[in-house]
């Protein structure tokens, strides 16, 4: 797992005590792991921990829906994404 990767998990599991750990798979938002009040903060550190400049407005949900599609669309290198 990426240190970026890494860094976005915990700060997740630090909003959620109750929880070990997150699977890469569980939907972080039917979770309720990712509510409108924290959007904002994820998104802005999904940035800083990507290097990515996020658009709120082009956004896709499913990018950010599991820590898999969270790593697959921040994290890896277009040909790590390809393959």
């Amino acid at each position: 797992m990426a240190d970026g990767l890494q860094t976005v998990k915990n700060w997740i599991l630090e909003r959620h005590p109750e929880r070990e750990d997150i699977a890469p798979d569980l939907d972080l938002i039917e979770n309720r792991l990712i509510d409108s009040l924290s959007f904002v903060e994820f998104v802005f550190l999904l940035e800083q921990e990507s290097g990515t400049a996020i658009q709120m407005e082009t956004l896709e949900v499913d990018s950010i829906r599991t820590l898999g599609a969270i790593e697959q669309h921040f994290f890896k290198t277009p040909a790590e994404a390809q393959a």
